[in-house]
């Protein structure tokens, strides 16, 4: 049985029609759909203990305590993190944030920063407004959609205090050899960062195996609610780093002289928290393990193989990206030949087919480096089809007919 088959029924928005066709959502890299199961449990949250945490002696407080840190501790189970190295935030976004304001204080004048050309823009921008007196330089792309290991080489040096990259693009799909990137750093005492909000829905992640400083994700783009994402850092350097907000809970002492900070990894989650959401992401973590990553890898592996054959024999049709569907992951960004990507995007949606079309939030990377004004981009995730790539290719023929009548 294919692994789509064993968890459809676990969605029920997929039960759905959009326009009168049953949906096809393929919009996951954006963000995924989520399983009953996680809106039950905030569900269960909101009905039968509502209450703030870390702040309340009485029972509800203390069960809803008790269940927003276990939902850490399923979060350090699943990327094998130690105990004070999950910091909840709002997402990878706020996480990549957090860094470059933190570090920003202290980096001097002379320090670099590298990145890569297929940066999601919060993997950029940031460091671009907070790190001025820094130079940011960028590891190039190749035409083939891989990053040129020998320009990451040359732009390596003792200068460089961050290399901060993405462990799968979201416009390429490519998967990125973080492991070696880490590698090659640590060698001139450069810290890495790793933007995994793309590629840990997908595959199973080893914080310890990559031995990358920070990794920062989000619970939307892997069956979880919206607005809660998580920051993992090494102890040492969260220990080194000054928070990022300031307010209630993450202090230890407050005199009207100066304050103390808490211990990790509450010095960084200042207010109240994303309660519910936390409950829900540890619970689709729960959902994610009981499939198994290695089961999800393997089966986006087949599909993604047979999507690239199928897109791949459209005319006028050019996917962006690798090409071996063991180096990417289930990302197909694309354009056709004489019709818009927006217009594309409207025809499938027309057709009950959910895509995204735009320059993904990676503009630099679509219109400078891709030369492209934007791209259309169908993203799948382990409760798609192989019939559902038919349906795609055959909508995207239908486009075809009504623009060039063939």
């Amino acid at each position: 049985m294919k692994l789509p088959e064993k968890i459809r029924k676990d969605f029920s928005v997929l039960r759905q029609k959009v326009n009168n066709k049953p949906l096809i959502y393929l919009d996951n890299g954006a963000s995924s759909l989520t399983p009953d199961c996680v809106i039950a449990a905030m569900d269960s949250y909101y009905k039968e203990y509502r209450s703030n945490v870390h702040r309340g002696l009485h029972s509800l407080s203390e069960k809803a305590t008790i269940e927003y840190e276990k939902a850490r501790q399923k979060v350090i189970s699943f990327i094998n993190a130690e105990e004070p190295e999950v910091i909840w935030t709002k997402g990878t976004t706020e996480s990549i944030n957090l860094l470059a304001y933190t570090f920003s204080k202290k980096l001097v004048k002379g320090d670099e920063i590298l990145l890569t050309e297929m940066e999601h823009h919060s993997n950029l921008v940031p460091w671009q407004q907070v790190c001025k007196h820094c130079k940011i330089q960028y590891i190039k792309v190749t035409p083939e959609g891989y990053l040129d290991l020998n320009d990451f080489k040359k732009k390596l040096n003792k200068k460089t205090k961050i290399v901060s990259l993405t462990l799968m693009s979201n416009v390429l799909g490519t998967i990125n050899d973080v492991k070696m990137i880490t590698e090659e750093a640590h060698k001139v005492n450069a810290l890495v960062i790793v933007d995994g909000a793309q590629g840990i829905p997908h595959l199973p992640i080893d914080v310890k195996v990559l031995d990358c400083d920070f990794l920062a994700f989000s619970g939307h783009k892997m069956l979880g609610p919206t607005g809660i994402g998580v920051l993992y850092g090494k102890k040492k350097h969260l220990q080194s780093l000054d928070p990022f907000l300031y307010g209630g809970d993450m202090i230890s002492e407050v005199q009207f002289s100066h304050s103390f900070w808490n211990d990790l990894p509450w010095k960084f989650e200042a207010g109240t928290p994303q309660i519910a959401e936390a409950i829900g992401f540890g619970r689709a973590i729960e959902y994610l393990q009981s499939i198994g990553m290695k089961n999800i890898q393997e089966y986006e592996e087949e599909i993604t193989k047979y999507a690239l054959e199928k897109l791949q024999k459209i005319k006028g049709l050019k996917i962006q990206g690798p090409k071996d569907s063991k180096n990417r992951g289930s990302v197909f960004s694309f354009t056709i030949e004489g019709i818009h990507p927006h217009d594309l995007a409207t025809i499938l949606d027309r057709e009950g087919i959910a895509v995204r079309a735009g320059n993904m939030c990676a503009m630099p990377l679509v219109t400078e480096v891709l030369k492209v004004g934007s791209v259309c981009r169908a993203s799948f995730y382990c409760y798609n089809t192989f019939e559902e790539v038919d349906a795609l290719v055959k909508a995207l023929q239908k486009a075809q007919e009504i623009f060039h009548g063939r």
